[in-house]
């Protein structure tokens, strides 16, 4: 098979997540097990990082990967989902594995695939092991796809593990309770591997100490570490829109040095103030098991985080005129985290590019969104878990939020552009999928 015809293979004769949803996910680790058996376990072949969460860890391991290819340290990545090309998710030192890997990768091993038969997932994540093991990274930053404790990149035994945060997403897989979601994440948490959550949340904060507790690992919580203050002038591009955001960072603790940081972060979303506190506490546990970076490597790494790593979608601005911007926030906690940035903003009248997926509970999301001088855009993303345009109109309406159904994203995307004025702002977002089609 040649690339077009080796995806389309995994698209279509493995079951997606990201585009069947539920009946994607298996809730067993066999599988993984058994597959990364046949390539003699590539997953022991590198050190490694685990990152996982419901918001911010797909920022956060970038930020992470940036800084350690700035140190000089060959990096891989993996995160999912991709927007654009199914390589975004495996990369090395900031660049996609070859179309020609991922064809000999399945050649090789079609025949174990028919036997395990595992999901896109599971293959896709010892694809990724495997590339690691055979490029020799010294350290591969891995982001948890759903959950955590049934994740298939749970196998991996990490230097230390990450939990961005917990919030409402993916209720029907993971638990209908804070304390239930956060569980699942928690079961990254191994025995004597340090772990760092990134906020302390008083509703899920006893689920983290308690289960690192009987894992003796250590723990900490980088928002406990670190107050981050964002300047008031803000760096501008040549159009005068905000490109850089700068930052003061200080370590909190009364008990020791104050270490202060100064950053020009090129992921300029409102939260990246929550992920930066977790990337600085991560960094000094690296720095604590030997590896060398110094203040440097941090400062010029998260400048450009975006050209490093490739990452898109977070907080993007796509045109100036009309200023259009995209988000990949998805749930209540990212969606809140959108509006904060959009009310940043002074404009005259909202556009509003809206696509949703059909598995989820989507009627926490609608009573966020804002009514007043607003117009929506409702579309289906291109895939089958797409909520219907239609379906979407009507629950949105129930709610007090007016629009148009259009046939497509790109389609919605240029009727708001079309309509809106010099002081308006357009904004596309609600689900990854859509941005995955605009950006």
């Amino acid at each position: 098979m040649n690339y077009r015809e080796t995806l389309s293979y995994l698209y279509d004769q493995l079951p997606m997540f990201t585009r069947v949803g539920a009946s994607a996910f298996k809730k067993d680790l066999t599988n993984t097990v058994a597959l990364c058996a046949k390539l003699d376990n590539p997953q022991h072949k590198f050190k490694s990082i685990h990152i996982g969460g419901t918001n911010g860890k797909g920022s956060t391991s970038h930020m992470l990967a940036a800084v350690l290819q700035t140190a000089g340290y060959k990096t891989g990545l993996y995160t999912s989902p991709h927007l654009k090309d199914f390589r975004e998710r495996i990369r090395i030192n900031g660049e996609m594995i070859s179309e020609q890997e991922v064809v000999d990768f399945v050649a090789q091993h079609q025949s174990d695939f028919e036997t395990i038969e595992p999901s896109f997932f599971e293959m896709t994540v010892a694809l990724a092991f495997d590339a690691f093991a055979r490029h020799q990274v010294d350290i591969a930053v891995i982001e948890v796809g759903l959950g955590g404790r049934l994740d298939s990149t749970n196998i991996i035994t990490p230097l230390f593990s990450v939990i961005t945060n917990i919030g409402w997403d993916h209720m029907n897989m993971l638990g209908n309770t804070l304390p239930l979601i956060a569980g699942e994440k928690a079961g990254i948490i191994k025995p004597g591997i340090p772990v760092i959550i990134g906020e302390r949340q008083p509703e899920v904060a006893d689920v983290f100490t308690k289960t690192a507790a009987e894992n003796e690992a250590p723990i900490m919580f980088a928002s406990d570490q670190w107050d981050v203050v964002p300047l008031v002038q803000q760096a501008k591009d040549s159009t005068g829109q905000q490109s850089l955001l700068d930052v003061t960072v200080r370590s909190k603790p009364e008990n020791t040095t104050v270490t202060k940081y100064q950053f020009r972060l090129d992921l300029t979303g409102t939260y990246q103030l929550k992920n930066i506190k977790t990337v600085l506490s991560a960094i000094d546990v690296l720095r604590s098991q030997g590896w060398t970076i110094n203040d440097e490597h941090i400062i010029t790494a998260l400048k450009q985080v975006k050209s490093l790593t490739g990452l898109q979608g977070r907080w993007q601005t796509l045109s100036i005129s009309p200023l259009t911007i995209c988000d990949t926030g998805h749930n209540p906690d990212g969606i809140q985290e959108v509006l904060k940035n959009i009310a940043a903003i002074p404009y005259q009248h909202l556009h509003f590019v809206l696509g949703m997926v059909n598995d989820k509970d989507i009627s926490k999301v609608l009573s966020l969104l804002p009514k007043a001088d607003t117009t929506y855009y409702f579309s289906k993303p291109d895939l089958p878990r797409g909520l219907d345009a239609d379906d979407l109109q009507q629950q949105a309406q129930a709610f007090g939020l007016q629009g148009e159904v259009y046939a497509s994203v790109p389609l919605a995307l240029k009727a708001a552009q079309h309509q809106a004025g010099p002081t308006d702002l357009v904004f596309a977002g609600g689900s990854t999928f859509v941005v995955a089609e605009i950006v």
